[in-house]
């Protein structure tokens, strides 16, 4: 199984309605995704920022690819990403889950 740890930064007065979105189009596309084994939005406040990491596991690379592309270490954004985001950074980490 691997783990996919992706980060981003939000203005504190932003991340209510950035995480209902990650909640409402994030979570769900992940999960719907064949070979997906959970999806978790995680935030909490660092200053006057917000820091946002979604937390997913899989079963393989194959279902990452799936998701988000032929390269799975590029991030995967939305179109609301850009009213939101500081910066968009360019790729998530891959973890190999140990059972």
């Amino acid at each position: 199984m691997i783990a996919r740890r992706w980060h981003g930064r939000v203005p504190n007065s932003l991340a209510a309605e950035y995480l209902r979105l990650m909640q409402e189009v994030a979570l769900p596309d992940y999960r719907s995704t064949q070979g997906n084994r959970g999806a978790w939005c995680l935030n909490r406040v660092e200053g006057d920022v917000t820091h946002v990491e979604m937390l997913t596991f899989w079963d393989d690379f194959a279902a990452i690819k799936r998701f988000a592309g032929e390269d799975v270490s590029v991030a995967k954004y939305y179109d609301f990403d850009d009213a939101f985001l500081l910066e968009k950074e360019p790729g998530v980490l891959h973890f190999e889950v140990r059972e």
